[in-house]
């Protein structure tokens, strides 16, 4: 399997200095291209084509507003699967960490692909319970009517100490959905098996790298952000605590990184070469 890490969107929050500890930082979309033997698959898409462009995602460009991104077409997972030699229609799956506006924007950019995504977080987006979530998911992202695979998180097997675990039908067994709630009501993260070495994706579960240091180093606006997006506090906590005894423990099994750490992706990119 070859690995590609891509940033799908640069966001460039308002007050990202305070924010984000100071200097001229940002935020990146951290997104996966899997070649696979079932064809290629995607771990989120970002911001989409239509995100950029389309009237009808006014919602989506109000909704990130705070967030600030460059809005630069090439950014998109459709234009990065195409430069590297592909065709859009060569993606078959999409495996979500979650539907927030800036993980799975692009899901109609690849309307063949099944999309793979805990039962749980389609409930919350569907339903939209609470006033917050009405703001976050934005249903034209798949008025596509895309191919759900939906996943009960209560339901799988224990693997590096997180439960529930489990493959993703039609997908090879390195690919592996991990319950990781906290950010949304059914967040997840994924894992994929690079044969050396199993690759984390955590979604949101945190935003810096230093979150996984023994001293859980983070600027108080950034902690202040998660908390304010959160919609499980306590269980995101106790999520973020177990990933962190995972990175003291198993570092040299695991690489845990998120969604939105700019070193985190420049470190693993540089690595896979891609």
């Amino acid at each position: 399997m070859r690995i590609h890490h891509l940033n799908g969107a640069t966001l460039c929050p308002w007050g990202r200095q305070r924010l984000l500890g100071g200097g001229n930082q940002h935020l990146v979309c951290h997104c996966l291209l899997l070649e696979t033997e079932a064809g290629l698959v995607l771990v989120d898409t970002a911001l989409g084509l239509e995100d950029h462009h389309a009237p009808s995602r006014q919602g989506v460009r109000d909704g990130m507003r705070a967030m600030r991104p460059t809005w630069d077409e090439a950014e998109t997972m459709a234009r990065q699967v195409e430069r590297l030699g592909f065709r859009r229609e060569d993606v078959r799956h999409i495996v979500l960490t979650h539907l927030d506006l800036d993980h799975a924007g692009g899901l109609a950019d690849f309307p063949r692909a099944r999309v793979h995504v805990s039962a749980t977080e389609h409930t919350a987006a569907m339903e939209k319970r609470s006033l917050f979530e009405r703001m976050r998911y934005q249903g034209v992202q798949w008025a596509h009517a895309p191919d759900w695979k939906l996943y009960d998180a209560a339901r799988g097997e224990r693997w590096f100490g997180f439960d529930c675990v489990r493959g993703l039908e039609g997908l090879p067994p390195e690919i592996l959905l991990v319950p990781l709630v906290g950010h949304t009501r059914g967040h997840c993260a994924v894992a994929v098996d690079r044969g050396d070495r199993w690759l984390l994706h955590a979604g949101d579960a945190y935003f810096f790298h230093g979150e996984m240091a023994p001293e859980d180093h983070c600027s108080l606006g950034l902690r202040v952000m998660q908390n304010l997006l959160q919609m499980k506090g306590r269980e995101r906590h106790e999520n973020r605590a177990r990933l962190r005894e995972l990175v003291r423990t198993q570092s040299d099994k695991v690489r845990v990184f998120c969604a939105h750490d700019p070193e985190e992706l420049r470190q693993l990119a540089t690595s896979s070469g891609a």
